[in-house]
C-alpha cells in the first residue's frame, strides 16, 4: 500500500482518515455500513481504551468503538480530510 493508504486499525491517535473500502463482507459489512463507515466518510481516531483494544473514532458526528480484528478490514487514506 501506498504510505498514505493503510487499515483503520493502524491509524494513530488524533489522525484523520477518509474510508475507502472495505474488505469484509457479509453481516459484518452491513454492520459496519450501518454504524455509517461507507466509502469517502471521514474518520479520526480518538484514543484507545487503556487494554489498547478497542478504539474510538469519531464518525458522522458520534463516538463508535472498534475492535482492531473490525478496524482491519477498512481501508483509509489519510491526511485527507
Amino acid at each position: 500500500m501506498n504510505d498514505d493508504i493503510m487499515y483503520l486499525n493502524q491509524l494513530q491517535i488524533g489522525q484523520n482518515a477518509r474510508i475507502k473500502q472495505l474488505t469484509c463482507e457479509g453481516n459484518i459489512r452491513r454492520r459496519m455500513m450501518e454504524l455509517g463507515l461507507i466509502p469517502n466518510t471521514s474518520v479520526e481516531a480518538l484514543q484507545k481504551s487503556p487494554s489498547g483494544d478497542p478504539t474510538a473514532y469519531y464518525i458522522r458526528g458520534a463516538v463508535i468503538a472498534l475492535r482492531s480484528e473490525e478496524a482491519s478490514k477498512i481501508i483509509v487514506k489519510i491526511g485527507c480530510c
